[in-house]
């Protein structure tokens, strides 16, 4: 069932953030044109990437937690707390250093959780995965607390579920790679990957709304 969560997810952050910044109204007889600037996307491009690297770098940290090699893992983890640097910085010129690094501890506090999860899930210990779950969930509100704040265009609701449902799929994965079932993870990762994308078009697209003249 997780792994079917991006395309609801998809309808709804499209609907909110960018539906209507990507097109414009016609003139007269001249046909629709397309606002999506080139700035805009390179930016989208960007966030996509730097997005995809968060849950390409997280799941090596699963995959060799679990393996039990502490060198791969901790490499991997090294390559986590880049990407989230990388992140931070990219909101920097809309909001500025602190907002940056507001944003910086936020990611911080998502991979601790998304660790504890990893470990809890090796160990099998119910207990402590439920509590990291909890943890993954309270910083989706503080995600989205920052973000709609920072932002008027990212209604707080959309980005809750969209971060509570990317922690989701997180927890699938850890459980699915400690159960071997290496079939059924590679299709939570195609919905990690598409729901990467929207998370990163919703930001984009919230982005350029706020700030046109930068996107011109």
């Amino acid at each position: 069932m997780l792994a079917t969560l991006g395309k609801p997810l998809v309808a709804l952050a499209l609907t909110a953030l960018l539906g209507g910044a990507t097109v414009v109204l016609a003139h007269d007889n001249e046909p629709a044109a397309d606002c999506v600037t080139a700035t805009q996307s390179a930016t989208q491009a960007t966030l996509r990437d730097l997005w995809i690297g968060h849950i390409f770098w997280v799941r090596n940290v699963a995959l060799e937690t679990m393996a039990h090699d502490d060198a791969a893992a901790k490499v991997a983890e090294g390559e986590v707390v880049a990407n989230a640097r990388q992140i931070a910085a990219s909101i920097e010129p809309f909001y500025g250093k602190a907002g940056s690094d507001a944003l910086m501890n936020l990611l911080v506090e998502h991979y601790g959780a998304v660790k504890a999860h990893i470990d809890a899930t090796d160990a099998a210990d119910k207990d402590k995965q439920a509590a990291a779950a909890k943890s993954l969930t309270d910083n989706a509100g503080h995600i989205a607390d920052f973000l709609s704040g920072a932002n008027p265009n990212l209604p707080r609701a959309t980005v809750v579920s969209l971060f509570v449902g990317h922690g989701a799929h997180h927890m699938s994965q850890d459980q699915q790679i400690k159960d071997r079932q290496f079939a059924q993870e590679a299709k939570t990762w195609a919905a990690m990957r598409e729901h990467m994308y929207v998370i990163a078009d919703a930001l984009t697209g919230a982005i350029a709304k706020q700030f046109p003249d930068k996107f011109n």
